[in-house]
């Protein structure tokens, strides 16, 4: 897996820069709230518009990508964030805020979708090798994002864009100097393709399931810091344990349980450990932090099992192009983290506190019948019997 050439490394390094972005608002949420005046659900949004325009726009990025090829694909993408993250660290209403993470998530998108397709077609060992770093890439930039969030946020909550903008920036640099020259494919991609590799049932159930799953996984990461009332040192520090075990089993546990049980198996068995969880945190929320942090903690080794092992499987589920069934995938699944920070925050202040993390664990249960309906689809590419 280390014996990669330079430029897997430059572009997952990108990718962990990329992803700190995820994370990175986490610890401030409460005091983008207490500054800008605005509610939880409000607040909320900053996920939300992130992650929708991020679906919307994977449905175009290998249409991008195809015509102009993946070099450039990543550097504008890249280009984007630095923007969208800077103007995010000047805005003067929640509204603005709002905006400005809507074009960080073109960014992300132009950048994430090409990135996997990219470190896919570049890595030597296989397209499972290409996957697990992707995932460590994933794993490490979720993990350090509420971290930098913290370090940067705990002094002035405006810091932590300025810091993505200029670790983005390195990032970019980085590309351009070590990425090689990428000749766009032969076959373009049209825009209707990922939509139409969605047609194949494996990779539909595949994407269905996923963006139920990532509704759960997007109540915990958007709606848990307004439950912990910690500062936001407090809050990057309980989700910086949430994303190291997310990326410790991402890499190494995730390919373990898969050669054990088969790929279905253990998605349905982690998706039910994690449907437990979310019970847990309902009923733990207002009543005793400390559990709510060992829940959230225990979670992130839930996630980082699921996500490598449904990237996995929807890279490999369809006869479809890897870029194509990425797209297509990702389109789907990210509506699930686009839906669940607001619905979570809309529930959390009309039902109260608990409620969310019901929510969530209803939403995982329709995710566990998705995969078992779709089981006989997925099996032949999880090599399961």
């Amino acid at each position: 897996m280390l014996k990669q050439p330079i430029a897997v490394w430059a572009t997952a390094i990108a990718a962990v820069f990329a992803f700190m972005g995820i994370g990175l608002v986490d610890p401030i949420l409460p005091a983008i709230a207490k500054n800008l005046q605005a509610s939880p659900s409000e607040v909320s949004l900053l996920f939300t518009s992130y992650f929708l325009v991020t679906a919307v726009a994977m449905l175009f990025t290998g249409w991008v990508s195809s015509r102009i090829g993946g070099k450039k694909t990543l550097l504008i993408g890249l280009v984007l964030i630095v923007v969208f993250a800077t103007l995010s660290g000047f805005s003067g209403s929640v509204g603005q805020l709002v905006g400005f993470r809507a074009g960080w998530g073109l960014g992300n998108a132009l950048f994430v979708a090409t990135a996997l397709a990219v470190i896919v077609g570049v890595a030597s060992g296989g397209t499972a090798t290409a996957i697990i770093l992707y995932e460590a890439a994933l794993g490490l930039g979720i993990s350090l994002g509420p971290l930098l969030g913290a370090l940067l946020g705990g002094w002035q909550w405006r810091a932590p864009f300025f810091g993505t903008a200029t670790a983005m920036a390195i990032a970019f640099i980085a590309c351009m100097a070590l990425l090689p020259k990428m000749t766009p494919p032969a076959v373009k991609t049209r825009l209707r393709d990922p939509l139409l590799a969605l047609g194949h049932k494996g990779l539909r159930f595949t994407a269905g399931s996923a963006l139920f799953y990532n509704f759960g996984f997007f109540t915990i990461l958007a709606f848990t810091p307004f439950v912990l009332g910690m500062d936001a040192y407090g809050i990057g520090t309980v989700f910086f344990g949430w994303g190291v075990c997310l990326a410790i089993t991402s890499v190494f546990v995730a390919p373990v349980l898969q050669r054990m049980f088969g790929t279905t198996r253990v998605i349905v068995a982690t998706l039910i450990a994690l449907g437990l969880v979310l019970l847990g945190l309902g009923f733990a929320a207002g009543h005793s932090i400390p559990l709510v942090v060992t829940l959230v903690v225990i979670s992130g080794a839930l996630l980082g099992i699921n996500n490598t092992l449904f990237t996995e499987l929807a890279m490999g589920v369809s006869d479809a192009p890897r870029p194509v069934a990425s797209a297509g995938y990702n389109f789907v699944r990210w509506l699930g983290g686009a839906l669940a920070p607001f619905i979570a925050a809309q529930l959390g202040e009309h039902f109260g506190e608990q409620v969310p993390f019901f929510a969530a664990a209803l939403a995982i249960v329709i995710g566990i019948v998705v995969v078992l309906l779709g089981r006989k689809h997925l099996a032949v590419a999880a090599s399961d019997h």
